[in-house]
């Protein structure tokens, strides 16, 4: 197998062979393939995600010198829900247009990207809550609350459901309602749930009012509170006291739904597990087992709660999901192995690579350096940029991270930039504006002479020309001057008059570019009447050798009006110099052996030329003798 990269995809082609009966080699594949590396950044609505957070990222590396003590900790936890904020949008974009696709396997595609998604942005938060709020003890488990709420949202159009009925309290997922209230510890509204079922059965009434006082009165560490842990702890005892005694004095012996609710605010590991597919996962099992065993947990204990956890809610049954992996290296507090497992699951390097970068400004990976000399952080950003430039527009964003890289960033940018096709000038000119900025001499002068060639392919020399100054080329700007004088010679006249016009000290970066700026000089001179001056400057073209010889017998053609006008224009010297170089013309042209026609035309159209020049010349010459005679005469 042999292969060659490209910018962002891998072109394969088969060269392996196999043996027929005829003992003869023939290819066993006939086919190429192209891998793409990154087919994320084709996807429109993903776009929208690398768009909005590429903002965000460059904000951060703007903020960070303005970071410090504790509004920095806020800062950078404002950052992470920004993050999260952009996540949620394209997942929910994405789920629209999943729900309102017409072909099953795009509707397929777009769901199982609305799960990736919806894993990332789960990801994310435990993050968020773990490293980078570093909630303590208490506060912690209403974070992880808010968290599985966020993300087991199946509740909510089951209420929907429920409360849309005529009879709520007969509606036949009323009881699974009010577990899954009870196990999202969302008490309150498990009460209002249960006061329904009080109104409509008489029977049940006493003991509904018991459970809803039990969980009004459950002691819980608000965000406003000023209570101490101790005190949230001895408070929860008494009330963890009071549901085992009714659940002893059988109080709720007559309704199994509410002695089961019982239970559960108890911690009863074996009730909650019978509620395995009301929660869907095991860390909505942690929490709730959190919630009602052991609300104060330390930070440091998750680990533990965590790994027990998945282990009971498995069962055995089946073996740990990459997400599993992943959540539990995060309660592990294990950050490398959180960013290695994602990087492994993950279809592209957008989120690796922000979080990583978020958790470097929150200071937690300074110490991890990989053993090719850059560390985490930049590693996964040159990717990501990598990925970026596979793209026809998305490649502008990569330069910023590349900018933000500090020990790789330019080499890579200036590879990357040299890949990128100039389709457009639009294009190159935004390409070439990006080098400049940065001072990339090396490839600003690339990029000129490739934009250079291009316009002299389509024969727009003054494009061309002003490429190959830009480019400080002065091999390309000998041979576009040179294209220009010719079509000069072939058709009388030069076009982009204004670019020559205009050369000013550019036209010193070749001898060749020197003599077209000083050539249409004569004519502008010769067009404003200046005779003198443009006879001059006409003779200093040739004297001073500027004047390639090829172009001498068009600077001696365009002497002659000046040689024919009614005063004397050369003087004798001048005269003397122009027939030298006449002469020396003539005697230089080439002899070949037999010529056909087309040359014999030309020979006697050149003779033409020398033979009147020469007779002008004469008598210009026996003018300006008289003339200067007569001068010293007087």
């Amino acid at each position: 197998m042999c292969f060659d990269w490209g910018p962002g995809e891998m072109l394969l082609c088969e060269t392996s062979f196999n043996k027929t009966d005829k003992s003869e080699k023939v290819p066993s594949c006939p086919f190429i393939y192209i891998i793409r590396k990154d087919v994320d950044v084709y996807s429109q609505i993903l776009r929208k995600l690398f768009n909005e957070s590429h903002g965000i990222f460059v904000g951060l590396q703007r903020l960070e010198e303005e970071l410090s003590g504790k509004s920095r900790k806020a800062q950078l936890v404002r950052v992470s829900k920004n993050y999260r904020s952009v996540i949620r949008a394209c997942m929910e974009e994405m789920h629209q247009v999943a729900i309102a696709a017409k072909d099953p396997a795009s509707g397929r595609q777009f769901s199982s990207q609305v799960s990736i998604l919806s894993a990332m942005e789960l990801i994310w938060n435990l993050c968020e809550i773990l490293f980078i709020e570093v909630a303590p003890a208490g506060p912690l488990l209403l974070h992880l609350l808010d968290w599985v709420r966020l993300h087991v949202c199946e509740v909510d159009s089951l209420s929907a459901d429920v409360l849309g009925s005529d009879h709520p309290s007969k509606h036949e997922s009323f009881w699974n309602l009010v577990t899954v209230l009870v196990l999202q510890g969302r008490l309150d509204e498990a009460r209002q749930m249960l006061s329904k079922e009080a109104d409509a059965s008489p029977s049940s009434a006493g003991m509904c009012r018991v459970l809803g006082d039990l969980m009004r009165t459950m002691p819980i560490l608000s965000p406003g509170n000023t209570q101490t842990l101790t005190e949230l702890e001895l408070k929860w005892q008494h009330w963890r006291e009071e549901c085992e005694r009714h659940l002893q004095d059988n109080t709720f012996a007559a309704n199994p739904h509410l002695e089961s609710l019982c239970k559960i605010m108890l911690g009863d590991e074996a009730t909650l597990l019978e509620q395995k597919e009301l929660m869907s996962n095991w860390y909505h099992f942690l929490v709730t087992r959190l919630l009602y065993s052991n609300p104060t947990v330390k930070p440091t204990d998750l680990h533990l709660y965590a790994q027990s956890s998945l282990d009971m809610f498995l069962g055995g049954e089946s073996s740990p999901e990459p997400l599993d992996n992943i959540l539990m290296a995060a309660f592990e507090f294990d950050i490398h192995q959180v960013i290695k497992e994602c990087s492994i699951a993950l279809s592209n390097w957008w989120f690796v690579a922000h979080l990583t970068d978020l958790l470097d400004h929150c200071r937690l990976l300074q110490s991890h350096n990989l053993y090719f000399g850059s560390n985490m952080r930049e590693f996964l950003l040159l990717e990501y940029a990598s990925g970026l430039f596979a793209h026809h527009s998305l490649w502008q964003l990569g330069v910023d991270y590349f900018d933000y890289c500090p020990e790789l960033g330019r080499v890579s940018l200036e590879l990357h930039i040299e890949r990128i096709p100039l389709n457009t000038e639009q294009k190159a000119l935004k390409v070439l504006r990006i080098c400049e900025q940065r001072q990339m001499t090396e490839q600003v002068g690339s990029i000129c002479k490739i934009l250079a060639m291009k316009a002299v392919r389509n024969n727009r020399l003054g494009s061309a020309l002003s490429w190959s100054i830009r480019a400080k080329d002065a091999a390309f700007a000998t041979l576009v001057s040179d294209r220009f004088l010719r079509d000069y010679c072939e058709r009388g006249c030069f076009s982009d008059l204004d670019l020559i016009d205009n050369l000013g000290p550019a036209m010193m970066l070749s001898d060749r570019l020197t003599f077209l700026g000083k050539y249409r000089e004569f004519h502008r001179l010769y067009g404003e009447k200046r005779f003198g001056d443009a006879a001059s400057l006409l003779l200093s073209l040739m004297t001073s050798q500027i004047a390639p010889r090829s172009f001498w017998m068009t600077l001696l053609t365009d002497a002659l009006p000046l040689l024919e006008q009614k005063q004397v224009i050369f003087s004798a010297e001048q005269t003397y110099e122009l027939m030298r170089c006449l002469e020396d013309l003539a005697s230089r042209r080439p002899e070949c052996g037999e010529p056909d026609a087309q040359r014999l035309q030309d020979d006697d159209i050149e003779t033409t030329k020398v033979e009147m020049l020469r007779l002008a010349l004469a008598r210009n010459l026996a003018r300006a003798i008289i003339r200067e005679g007569s001068l010293e005469g007087s």
